[in-house]
């Protein structure tokens, strides 16, 4: 059986020395409901958006309090369409629900890893990890050394 998406991650981040803590609470459907039950601000939550970008998914982040800027993707990926990922190819592709993407592309999620710098406007990053009752805090410097995203803007 292979290892929850949550326990991949906390062995991943172990593995290669990074801090962090978990945080276990109450079922979070939104990005205001998960920033409230770890204790957190907004700003500091890292959203996972799961985007078809032409012809493949891939995998975007930012912090939560913005919104994604399609054009910006659009012209940074040179194609002509983008979508989010339905929840069922969301369960499909990952097994994981809406609320529950963590930011990790590969090894983690099978998925290219891109990163808007308002993640980095920051000191930390929180997440949900997999479940949308377990959550990871952890310095952006360690996640963006163990995540390696490419960094280009495409918040708003």
């Amino acid at each position: 059986m292979e290892p929850s998406v949550y326990q991949a991650i906390v062995d991943l981040l172990r593995a290669s020395g990074a801090g962090f803590r978990t945080v276990h609470h109450e079922p979070t459907a939104t990005s205001e409901d998960s920033a409230r039950a770890r204790g957190e601000e907004l700003r500091v939550g890292g959203k996972a958006l799961l985007i078809k970008a032409g012809e493949e998914f891939r995998l975007f982040i930012l912090s939560a309090h913005l919104r994604a800027d399609s054009a910006a993707i659009k012209a940074h990926l040179h194609v002509k369409k983008t979508r989010f990922a339905t929840a069922e190819e969301l369960m499909q592709l990952t097994g994981l629900v809406p609320g529950s993407v963590p930011p990790f592309g590969r090894p983690i999620l099978p998925f290219e890893l891109y990163a808007d710098p308002s993640v980095q406007e920051n000191d930390r990053i929180a997440f949900n990890a997999g479940s949308l009752t377990d959550s990871i805090v952890m310095p952006v410097e360690g996640w963006m050394r163990v995540a390696a995203p490419s960094v280009f803007r495409f918040a708003a």
